[in-house]
């Protein structure tokens, strides 16, 4: 069977959710909202369609203060949407809010996209243990939601049995995780520095195979346009000679002259190639 290509016509779009519009609602709640309030807004957001980023949420104030107070469990799962994975929610259920179905699709999508940085290739072996789903089925629908709903790029090739991402929506990163970030991007940009360096040592030996083949031909024509002026010259002289003398025995000297002619000049040809 076929791969079953799930492109959108607008890649880009994923683009769009780096600034995460939807959140902005929700942070401006957050700025007049305590306890309760929050305890609720969080909730709020974990369900809300096309909220896939929290971090300007978990950096405001408000929030943080969850962290020590009867509503830590409430930050703990926006730290989790925000970071984690849906592994990690079912090996660690209590530490955790009991998720809606809903919530629980979103965090299985985000799962989806923290998978596709890891490789490009995902197998539905690592899919169905990663979201604890038990039926390739079943795998497949939450896939292509996750495709319509702008989380990866892709499509599936069940003859494989494998999803191949073409792109992937970027998550909220950690603080600390910024030394590793950075030694990524290091190493993007000494890979990036040796192609060029690659491509321009191929363009310097193309410039260098071209100027020489240039000048070899400018030689060649060179010694064509010289080869052509000495047998012209040399036919004017002969026909001088042969308009001055009359005598019958010219004709043969006449062709003596061209053939010493030809002669040289084929010396000539041959010494300067």
């Amino acid at each position: 069977m076929n791969p079953m290509s799930m492109d959108r016509d607008e890649p880009s779009s994923l683009l769009s959710f780096s600034s995460n519009h939807p959140l902005e609602q929700f942070v401006l709640l957050a700025k007049g909202a305590k306890g309760s309030a929050c305890a609720e807004l969080i909730k709020q957001v974990l369900e809300a369609p096309g909220v896939h980023v929290f971090g300007e949420l978990l950096e405001m104030p408000n929030i943080k203060e969850l962290e020590s107070g009867p509503y830590a469990t409430h930050l703990k799962t926006l730290n989790l949407f925000a970071y984690g994975t849906y592994k990690d929610y079912i090996e660690n259920k209590s530490d955790y809010l009991e998720l809606t179905t809903v919530q629980c699709k979103k965090l299985q999508h985000l799962t989806i996209a923290t998978l596709a940085t890891q490789e490009k290739c995902i197998p539905y072996s690592v899919l169905l243990e990663e979201l604890d789903i038990k039926n390739v089925r079943d795998l497949e629908d939450l896939i292509i939601e996750a495709i319509y709903a702008d989380i990866i790029h892709g499509k599936l090739d069940q003859e494989c049995k494998r999803v191949e991402v073409d792109v992937a929506l970027g998550r909220d990163a950690r603080l600390e995780d910024a030394a590793s970030i950075a030694d990524v991007l290091a190493d993007w940009c000494n890979a990036c520095e040796a192609v060029l360096n690659s491509v321009d040592q191929h363009i310097q030996r193309a410039n260098h195979q071209k100027q020489k083949a240039i000048r070899h031909q400018q030689g060649i024509e060179q010694k064509i346009l010289y080869i052509k002026k000495t047998l012209k010259t040399q036919a004017e002289n002969d026909e001088s000679a042969s308009g001055a003398n009359a005598e019958p025995h010219s004709a043969p000297k006449k062709n003596s002259s061209k053939s010493k002619t030809a002669r040289n000049s084929a010396k000539f040809w041959q010494k300067s190639t």
